[in-house]
């Protein structure tokens, strides 16, 4: 079997030119007892070609992968292209923050709804790619303060927020898995979905589905043409085709290409499949802000509109690429409604309104059944990307499991299974039961804190009465900072100063003073004035010493209640004493400096202890420090506002 299996995996598999052998006996994996992961062997190619006619053929090479966006790279170039993108940061961000990672569709709607468009990272230097960074720090940014905002209304809603994590296999997997018992059992063969139409998808039987999409090769040569019947049609004019098309940051590539390989020579005499392109054009337009990420037209949106000689050239670049993109289209409409599966790549709602408009003689709708995005990472918009985005569409992934980890995953999946069936038992016996417990209980927390916060003491006692509550009933939900600074009836009353609830629940309640909160703080500590303090001492003269140790509650010697109204009593009158000591005092000295009747101002000003001074000394002293230029320029202005007052009294007068 192993000679078999390398020369069945001795060239790349393409999709609809697969081997006859391994077809027959060819069927689907059963998901459920192994989910095979993309990190194993990929064939698809390093480097893409930089003509229109891809190779389908080349080396099996073992590539690398992100576990965190769960997708695999055949190059190592690639993978690093993949951490510099927009969605590979984004799920970091979220992982570091407790969330889960998101799909590359997912994404691209979340960027969507910013209003957005984030340019396509390169793997060549230019321009673009320098204004690719702007863009991918403005956008995450943008995205995450919006998440941020939708948490914290969550957490103001719901009281408290913990974030979802996707289940395990909920979805459907980007790629379809094969066996054959051509094969070791550990090997398996991925197919991407998309690749399925709609009807094909729910065609239980997949392996059969593959089988009838096999395409015969075009060769290199056509056949000559029959007098008869004339000359023969080109095979690619008949044979199924696709569209793919990308678009973003100014940069929109499409073909028509034929699924049917084109078989040629090699110059060592080996046949090789090649793609056959039917149609293919690229635009390149300078549309998005250099170093600072996004289209013009998304920032005219947000700043309102600029009014640069750059920005005046983007927003008509903006409306070229449009007019240019959707001629295209419109050339090439019949070609697109022959097309089996149409795959767009689009970043930004203004990119997706170019293509999907609403708009007249409109070509792409996304709600075409045959519609779908490209199920991987992409680089910037160009006829090679494309290219290479088509042989990784359309190879087959190889994954290679140990077998001592294929015996663990089927055991761990059995016992998973009976896990979740008795834990989901159990779970529903339960649910009932706890959440009334958690009304009943947030109910009961509810009303004491209103209770206390309000100092009806006589209430509270017969609350706690009637429903066979302790004194000491723990608040919930626990985790708040108010439950834990103050989680009991007792701390409550205590923070909350008041003496007459704390006094019935420790003398006719029987709350206990030793216990701690949060913090290790006793409710005592927690008192912010003397007359709370009072009602623990006056507690402790009441129950006694042997009713708890009050050592451990911080609570001072005891202190009889008739001592405490006394003493209250004996500062009360010392405090009114010094009170009117201290007005009659301030009243002496109000009578001592007013002046008498007889007095003249200067003579008042020395029967208080204080000498008048005239205006000229005034004058003087406010000139003092100033140069001579500056003394005749306020003596001119004196002069004049007595000259205009003269003036007014004069006028006044008459």
């Amino acid at each position: 079997m192993a000679d078999n299996a390398d020369e069945l995996l001795r060239r790349p598999l393409y999709v609809f030119d697969l081997p006859q052998e391994l077809l027959v006996a060819l069927h689907q994996k059963d998901p459920t007892i192994l989910q095979p992961s993309v990190e194993a062997l990929s064939q698809s190619e390093s480097t893409p070609s930089k003509n229109v006619r891809g190779t389908l053929d080349g080396e099996t090479k073992v590539s690398t992968s992100c576990q965190l966006c769960e997708i695999s790279f055949p190059t190592v170039e690639e993978q690093r292209g993949h951490v510099k993108s927009d969605w590979h940061s984004y799920n970091l961000k979220q992982k570091i923050r407790g969330g889960h990672a998101v799909t590359e569709t997912d994404f691209e709607k979340l960027v969507d709804e910013l209003d957005e468009s984030i340019s396509g990272s390169g793997s060549e230097s230019s321009e673009s790619e320098l204004d690719g960074e702007g863009a991918k720090e403005s956008t995450l940014n943008a995205l995450m303060k919006k998440q941020a905002r939708l948490r914290h209304v969550v957490v103001e809603e719901e009281g408290e927020f913990m974030p979802t994590r996707r289940k395990r296999g909920s979805g459907k997997p980007p790629l379809v898995w094969f066996s054959t018992p051509l094969l070791p059992n550990n090997i398996s063969l991925g197919i991407y979905r998309t690749l399925f139409t709609n009807m094909e998808q729910e065609d239980p039987d997949t392996a059969n589905v593959l089988r009838r999409k096999q395409l015969r090769p075009v060769p290199a040569k056509p056949p000559p043409a029959d007098a008869s019947n004339g000359v023969p049609l080109p095979s690619t004019m008949t044979s199924p085709s696709v569209f793919m098309c990308m678009i973003g940051g100014g940069h929109f590539a499409g073909m028509v290409v034929s699924l049917a390989p084109k078989l040629s020579k090699h110059p060592a005499s080996t046949e090789q499949r090649q793609a056959i392109v039917i149609a293919h054009k690229t635009f390149h337009r300078y549309t998005t802000r250099r170093k600072q990420g996004g289209a013009q037209s998304a920032n005219d949106s947000a700043k309102g509109a600029a009014h640069s000689a750059g920005s005046s050239l983007r927003r008509y670049n903006e409306v070229a690429l449009e007019h240019e993109v959707r001629a295209l289209l419109a050339e090439w409409e019949n070609l697109i409604s022959k097309t089996q599966l149409i795959f767009v790549r689009a970043t930004g709602s203004s990119n997706r309104r170019i293509l999907f408009g609403p708009y007249e003689g409109q070509i792409l709708r996304e709600d075409d059944p045959r519609y779908r995005t490209i199920p991987f990472s992409t680089r910037r918009a160009t006829q090679a990307e494309l290219m290479r985005a088509f042989v990784e569409l359309t190879r087959v992934k190889i994954s290679k499991i140990a077998e001592t980890a294929l015996a663990a995953a089927e055991v761990a999946v059995q016992s998973e299974a009976a896990q979740e069936t008795s834990q989901a038992k159990s779970a529903t016996a339960s649910k009932f039961q706890s959440s009334e417990k958690e009304e009943e209980a947030d109910l009961h927390t509810s009303q004491i804190q209103a209770l206390i916060r309000r100092s009806k003491a006589p209430a509270l006692l017969s609350y706690l009465s009637s429903n066979s509550l302790s004194p000491d009933y723990p608040f919930r939900p626990p985790l708040t900072q108010a439950n834990h600074h103050a989680p009991m009836p007792l701390h409550l009353a205590s923070s909350s100063n008041s003496a007459a609830v704390v006094l019935a629940l420790l003398t006719k309640a029987g709350a206990d003073p030793t216990l701690l909160n949060g913090e290790g703080k006793p409710a005592f500590d927690l008192a912010g004035d003397r007359a709370t303090r009072d009602a623990f001492r006056v507690a402790r003269f009441e129950l006694g010493e042997g009713i708890c140790d009050w050592s451990v509650a911080h609570v001072p010697s005891a202190l009889s209640k008739a001592e405490a109204e006394k003493r209250n009593a004996r500062e009360k009158a010392e405090s009114d004493k010094a009170e009117t000591e201290r007005r009659k005092a301030e009243e002496e000295r109000l009578r001592n400096q007013q002046p008498t009747v007889n007095q003249s101002p200067k003579e008042s000003g020395k029967a208080s202890g204080t000498i008048r001074k005239t205006a000229e000394e005034r004058r003087e002293e406010d000139s003092r420090g100033m140069t001579s230029e500056m003394r005749m320029r306020v003596e001119r202005e004196r002069r004049a506002r007595a000259a205009e007052e003269r003036v007014r009294r004069m006028a006044g007068g008459t």
